[in-house]
């Protein structure tokens, strides 16, 4: 554990010019006593580690040392031809680099690793898109990724419902979800489409396949430093869900209609209904409040259940159910005679 530990902290301070005992501390996840005493150690052991005294110092190699502990293991040769995307890498015009990188890697190897590229491929596959959808690569999208590559500002035109708005966007990033492409992006500045004077504008989500026309501009713009787009899809998402999830169901469900709840609605709104319910009732059925969409939506969601669960709130909801078990008994009375 130790020895890992001792090899990544040389390869990160290769890396970078300098770090400091906290970045250290965060980066390997020990304390900043313990990057003090593997900063001895590896000293000991004869690599030139360096540590700079006061507020702004920081440990450094000296002398323009470089590591040879750079070779790969086999699991780590195997996770990185895990690490591409091909249908992505294709989408975004990337398939040929991406080709090539990897031909490099496997020249890099050793001969015995030189197979790490077949057995990862043999092994695992990812199939981004849901069942029984055919999405169509976005004509724009290898010049947005063209355009997020490069840090350079984009006007675009956008469809919004019926309409057409022409857009200067920062392309932060792209986002593959369940087979639709979508760009994260900030508007240089608040309400106008010039150049940003009053400080950054907000970040917003755009679906690739709704751009209607793009030309790159010849302004590129500073990338904020601290952006995490993994952590802003992860917020923009949950806003999103949370956003249209808007009326509320009130309805009692059997053990089998419980087991059966997280595969009718959204998951995260069946785990949050379930975990406010009572006790079961003398059948063992249970009265939740379940976050909806809307009467209609739930209607068709909760129809899957069947006999499993009873709408008792809102009465139009339940009257829709009711309804539809009166045509389902005269349906199976018709045709039973």
């Amino acid at each position: 554990m130790r020895a890992a530990r001792l090899i990544k902290m040389v390869l990160l301070l290769q890396s970078r010019p300098s770090m400091t005992a906290a970045e250290l501390a965060r980066e390997l996840e020990v304390s900043e006593r313990t990057i003090t005493r593997d900063a001895q150690a590896l000293s000991e052991a004869g690599i030139p580690v360096y540590a700079d005294r006061g507020r702004t110092g920081g440990y450094r190699l000296i002398g323009g040392y470089r590591t040879r502990l750079t070779g790969l293991a086999r699991t780590e040769a195997e996770a990185l031809f895990l690490s591409g995307v091909p249908g992505a890498l294709r989408d975004m015009g990337l398939q040929d680099a991406a080709s090539a990188a990897r031909l490099k890697v496997s020249a890099a190897l050793l001969p015995s690793l030189r197979d790490a590229s077949l057995a990862a491929g043999q092994r695992f596959h990812l199939d981004a898109p849901a069942w029984f959808n055919e999405p169509e690569t976005p004509e724009l999208l290898p010049a947005i990724a063209e355009a997020v590559w490069d840090d350079r500002r984009i006007i675009a035109g956008y469809r919004r419902g019926t309409a057409e708005v022409e857009r200067v966007l920062e392309p932060y990033g792209l986002v593959l979800k369940a087979g639709i492409w979508y760009l994260c992006a900030r508007v240089p500045e608040p309400g106008q489409d010039g150049p940003r004077q009053d400080g950054p504008g907000p970040f917003r989500v755009y679906r690739i396949d709704r751009f209607t026309q793009l030309r790159p501009s010849a302004e590129c713009f500073t990338r904020e430093a601290g952006f995490d787009l993994s952590g802003f899809w992860a917020e923009r998402a949950g806003q999103f869900a949370r956003s249209i999830l808007r009326a509320q169901a009130v309805v009692r469900l059997s053990p089998e209609g419980v087991r059966r709840l997280p595969y009718a609605v959204d998951p995260a709104s069946a785990r949050q209904a379930l975990g406010g319910c009572g006790d079961p009732d003398g059948r063992g059925w249970v009265t939740v409040t379940l976050p909806v969409e809307s009467e209609e939506v739930a209607h068709a969601q909760l129809t899957g259940l069947g006999p499993e669960v009873e709408v008792l709130s809102p009465a139009a909801l339940r009257d829709r159910f009711a309804g539809d078990a009166v045509r389902l008994a005269a349906l199976y009375r018709e045709n039973a005679s």
